[in-house]
């Protein structure tokens, strides 16, 4: 069900659980700023989570409130993913969804990684 992204962060979200180490996941890297880990339904054959360490609705919320240097590090902790993955040369697609008509249906901000093969258009026509 997608969520409202201008409400409060919700402690509870699965992310968070995550983040928390209540429930497992396929973890690829992890640093100080960030998360990541194999998405449980694949939509691609390489299919990412990129979370923030940090309790953030939305990417607005992220980039009103956090400081620069997390910021940075989440940045940079997902382009370190896609690099290692072996993305940057075939190509691949960053998709963050927000708030009810992007369809976010987690109240943590997280980035979609996806590759692997060849994506096809981004929206249907």
């Amino acid at each position: 069900m997608p969520i409202d992204a201008t409400q409060a962060y919700d402690d509870q979200n699965i992310f968070a659980k995550i983040l928390r180490g209540e429930i497992p996941c396929n973890r690829v890297y992890e640093d100080e700023f960030a998360l990541a880990f194999h998405d449980i339904n694949p939509q691609a054959p390489i299919h990412i989570l990129v979370v923030p360490k940090g309790p953030y609705v939305s990417w607005d919320d992220f980039s009103a409130k956090a400081g620069d240097g997390e910021i940075a590090g989440f940045i940079r902790a997902v382009g370190h993913v896609a690099r290692e993955q072996g993305l940057p040369a075939p190509g691949y697609r960053l998709l963050a969804n927000i708030g009810g008509h992007g369809h976010q249906e987690v109240p943590h901000l997280h980035v979609h990684l996806f590759g692997g093969r060849q994506l096809g258009a981004m929206l249907p026509r």
